[in-house]
């Protein structure tokens, strides 16, 4: 399972609900896709009221302002303003950043290529 792991570049919802229900076979997928639709809502409803989520080891996310700022669009050169708005900030925390720059030997080139490979 750990070189299954290793070779994953991007992991979507559906991916993750179907690793979990490998690992935790006494418990239902339906349970465990509910389980994770439901802590992705908290932690949004969390985000959309002005709050900060901490997970201990992976990361935190808040809220960033961006003030409005001038623009233009670039078609038609015509300048304006954008409107103000908040984004969304995640910072890793120290044992997530560790373990990512543990893997810091594999060339980013070749994480690419196996990307242009799976299309």
């Amino acid at each position: 399972m750990e070189a299954a792991r290793a070779e994953i570049i991007m992991l979507i919802k559906s991916q993750l609900i179907g690793e979990i229900s490998t690992r935790f076979s006494h418990l239902p997928e339906k349970d465990i896709a509910l389980t994770v639709n439901h802590i992705i809502e908290r932690m949004s409803d969390v985000l959309s009221n002005g709050g900060r989520i901490e997970i201990r080891g992976f990361g935190s996310f808040n809220l960033h302002f961006r003030p409005p700022r001038r623009a233009h669009n670039p078609k038609t050169g015509e300048k304006l303003l954008t409107n103000p708005k908040y984004a969304t900030h995640f910072k890793p925390g120290k044992e997530l950043r560790e373990k990512v720059n543990h893997n810091r030997h594999i060339p980013i080139e070749d994480i690419s290529q196996d990307d242009a490979d799976d299309e």
